[in-house]
C-alpha cells in the first residue's frame, strides 16, 4: 500500500512536531503556511510542564530543545504584594515524568523547522477550502488532492471552518498581554512565579536564562477587546519586580482568551490538532503540552496502520479523554482563582500543592 498524500495546514509549533513525528515513521508530507515566513515566530515565552518535555523527546528533539531552555525547577504563588501562598519544587508535581523548561517560542520554532529542514514549507500559501472528497483549495485558486488533511493552523483554523462548521472559540472573559523582559538589573526573579490580585488579575513570570524574563499578565474583561488607556496601569498596585518590568511592557502582545467547545477532531480524511482542535484557559499552562501530544498520537496511529480512517479513530479515541480533562482542571484553577481574595489565599496557603498535585496526575500517563 502506498503512503497516504498528506496536507499539514499550518507551520507553528503543531505543524513542525507533526511533519517531524511523520518523517520519523517514514511519511512525507506537504506543509503550508498562510504567513509570510518572515511572520512565523511570533509570540513571547512558552513553558513547557514535564508531559510537553517527554513528547519532544519522543521526536527527537529534546536535547536540542533543553540546551536552549531554562530549566523550571519551583514554582511559587504570592499575592499580588509578594506574600507567600504557595510554592513547591516542579519535581514534586511531575515525579519521574520528566524536567520542566522555559524557552521562547522563536527558539522551539527553529528546533523544529530544523528538524524537518524547513525548506519544506510553502509560505504565504492559505488553505479556503476542503472538499469532502480531500480535494484542497488554495487562496492562489490551485487544487491538489489528498489523503489526509490536517489542521495545524491554529485558532482562527480556516480547515475547521471548512469541514467541521460549529461554533467559533467562546470568549472566556479574560483578557492577557505578553512580553519577554531584560531582568539582568532587576533582583528576585526566579523560576516560575505566579503573583495573583483581585478581579484574576495574575502576573506571571517564567526565567528563560541569558537575562530575559517571560512576562504574561491577564485580567478579567467583559469584552474581548483591549481596555482604553495604558494596560500597564491596571498592574501599577502590583510589588516586587513587577513596576519595573512593567516598564518594558509598552508593546506587549495582547489577546483575548478563547475556548472551543467542540470536542470531534476528525471527520473522513481531515483531523484538527493543537489550538484548531482545542484552544483553551492557559491556567494549566497546557496548550502547547496537548499540540505536541496531538502530533504524536496522530503520527503513531497513522504509523500502526495506513487506512487512514482507522488512524484518525484511534486518534479521537485516544485524545478525548486527555484534552477533556485539562479543560476540567482550567475550570477548576480558574474558578480558585477567582474565588474571594480572603478564600483564595486561605486555599493556596493550605492546599496549594496538593491542588497542582491532583490538576496534574492524570497527564503522567502516556498521551
Amino acid at each position: 500500500m502506498s503512503s497516504p498524500r498528506i496536507l499539514i495546514a499550518g507551520a507553528g509549533i503543531s505543524g513542525m512536531a507533526l511533519a517531524k513525528a511523520l518523517l520519523d515513521r517514514g511519511f512525507s508530507a506537504d506543509v503550508v503556511e498562510r504567513r509570510a515566513e518572515s511572520a512565523q515566530t511570533l509570540g513571547a515565552g512558552i513553558y513547557l510542564p514535564a508531559n510537553a518535555v517527554r513528547a519532544l523527546r519522543t521526536i527527537g528533539v529534546g536535547d536540542e530543545v533543553a540546551a536552549l531552555a531554562s530549566p523550571v525547577a519551583r514554582q511559587s504563588l504570592l499575592d499580588h504584594r509578594g506574600r507567600p501562598l504557595a510554592a513547591f519544587d516542579v519535581g514534586r508535581i511531575w515525579g519521574e515524568v520528566g524536567p520542566c523548561l522555559a524557552i521562547t517560542r522563536a527558539e522551539l520554532h527553529q528546533v523544529l523547522r530544523r528538524a524537518v529542514d524547513g525548506a519544506i514549507v510553502r509560505h504565504d500559501t492559505a488553505v479556503t477550502e476542503v472538499d469532502r472528497d480531500g480535494t484542497v483549495t488554495f487562496a492562489d485558486g490551485a487544487t491538489r488532492a489528498y489523503d489526509l488533511v490536517v489542521g495545524a493552523d491554529g485558532i482562527n483554523s480556516a480547515v475547521r471552518r471548512s469541514r467541521f462548521g460549529g461554533p467559533e472559540p467562546r470568549f472566556l472573559g479574560q483578557v492577557c498581554w505578553r512580553f519577554i523582559a531584560d531582568d539582568t538589573t532587576i533582583p528576585g526573579i526566579t523560576d516560575w512565579t505566579a503573583r495573583l490580585g483581585d478581579r484574576g488579575r495574575t502576573f506571571l513570570t517564567v526565567q528563560l536564562g541569558a537575562g530575559r524574563v517571560y512576562c504574561y499578565a491577564d485580567i478579567n474583561s467583559a469584552a474581548a477587546t483591549a481596555p482604553a488607556g495604558d494596560w500597564r496601569t491596571l498592574f501599577a498596585d502590583f510589588g516586587g519586580p513587577v513596576p519595573r518590568l512593567l516598564e518594558q511592557g509598552a508593546d506587549a502582545h495582547f489577546a483575548a482568551l478563547r475556548e472551543s467547545d467542540n470536542t470531534v477532531w476528525t471527520h473522513p480524511g481531515v483531523a484538527l490538532i493543537g489550538d484548531a482542535a482545542h484552544t483553551f484557559s492557559p491556567s494549566m499552562a497546557q496548550g502547547g503540552a496537548m499540540a505536541i501530544e496531538d502530533a504524536v498520537v496522530l503520527a503513531d496511529s497513522l504509523g500502526t496502520t495506513q487506512d487512514v480512517s482507522a488512524a484518525l479513530a484511534a486518534f479521537q479515541a485516544r485524545r478525548g479523554e486527555r484534552v477533556a480533562w485539562v479543560v476540567s482542571q482550567n475550570h477548576r484553577r480558574d474558578k480558585a482563582r477567582n474565588l474571594p481574595t480572603f478564600l483564595r489565599d486561605f486555599t493556596l496557603r493550605r492546599a496549594g500543592e496538593r491542588m497542582f498535585k491532583a490538576n496534574h496526575a492524570p497527564l503522567h500517563a502516556l498521551p
